[in-house]
């Protein structure tokens, strides 16, 4: 059985669905991580009752932050793996440039946007997952008191809304090309329906993309 799954990881279709299906479990994570941040224009005791809830769960929720490594891990593995294997197939430059005929400048950005993401995620996460202060607002009895205010002021600096805004800006043009992409991998392709694929993702991809970045531009504003 290992044998089978190892020969399905390392063949072209199975790369090509491994990274599709981990892709839109990320995509379901980024929508429901939205979700939560929106709370923040209903009320500040929405947003820090959620976050609460989230912290309450205490070890599922290290379970749940490993199985999204994994899913990360797993997405970026694929990725450069089947960059490098495209870039070794691709034996003189005639070959490249015809090659880049039906790109577009999302799928031609894939690797760099997905680069600027990671450094953004790492940023993303020393900001509100490792900062001590913030973790403090769930210290027991405070019920998660201060942290959409801390949310607010910290999104609200220049230069972490500028951060913030480059990483959203990388996300929507890898989401653009990278959820239509996906979908069709896993089958959705068809004279018929790859129009409809092609334009919902991009619909879905710029919500994706102004809902987060609204946040720190009504920081700035607040």
């Amino acid at each position: 059985m290992f044998t089978w799954i190892g020969r399905f990881l390392t063949s072209s279709i199975g790369k090509k669905t491994t990274m599709a299906l981990t892709g839109l479990l990320l995509v379901g994570f980024l929508i429901a991580h939205l979700a939560g941040n929106l709370l923040l224009y209903k009320d500040a005791e929405a947003f820090e009752a959620y976050a609460q809830k989230l912290h309450d769960l205490g070890p599922l929720l290290y379970v749940l932050e490993l199985g999204l490594l994994a899913l990360f891990v797993g997405h970026i593995a694929m990725a450069v793996r089947t960059i490098v294997e495209n870039r070794k197939a691709r034996h003189s430059k005639y070959a490249v440039q015809a090659d880049r005929g039906g790109k577009t400048l999302a799928s031609a950005t894939m690797p760099l946007t997905g680069t600027i993401v990671l450094l953004f995620i790492f940023w993303h996460l020393i900001d509100f997952r490792f900062d001590g202060g913030f973790k403090g607002t769930f210290a027991e009895g405070r019920g998660g008191e201060g942290a959409a205010d801390m949310v607010w002021d910290t999104l609200g600096g220049t230069a972490h809304m500028a951060v913030y805004l480059l990483g959203i800006a990388a996300l929507t043009l890898h989401l653009t090309h990278a959820i239509q992409s996906a979908l069709q991998s896993l089958g959705l392709r068809h004279p018929k329906w790859t129009p409809v694929v092609e334009r919902g993702g991009l619909v879905l991809a710029v919500l994706i993309g102004l809902g987060f970045a609204s946040i720190p531009f009504a920081a700035a504003i607040r």
